[in-house]
């Protein structure tokens, strides 16, 4: 599956936070997420393995206990059932891959 730049689905998980289904497939999907400054991500977990790299931005991470802040060019894995909340430090963008597939980020 292949799609242009503007071509993905976006939609507004929260408060600041918006989410654009770049593209997936059988096992893995991949969005992108820009967060306002000031956005904030609860603490929460699921059974999805979680990649990604900082586009831009800075954003505060606490992952199983342990506190980072990522730059651009950071980045990240975090195994499924880890429980992580995220900060936006300023206005950032993500990128990050799901697997196997959150069906709840599907276009």
């Amino acid at each position: 599956m292949f799609r242009k730049k503007d071509s993905g689905t976006s939609r507004q998980l929260l408060d600041g936070v918006e989410l654009t289904t770049l593209v997936h497939g059988d096992k893995t999907l991949m969005g992108r997420f820009k967060l306002a400054e000031g956005a904030v991500i609860p603490a929460h977990s699921h059974p999805h393995e979680q990649t990604g790299i900082m586009i831009s931005g800075r954003l505060r991470f606490n992952a199983g206990g342990e506190v980072l802040d990522v730059e651009a060019g950071d980045s990240w894995c975090l195994p499924g059932g880890v429980e992580h909340s995220v900060t936006a430090l300023a206005d950032s963008v993500v990128i990050e891959v799901f697997s196997p597939v959150r069906e709840d980020y599907l276009p």
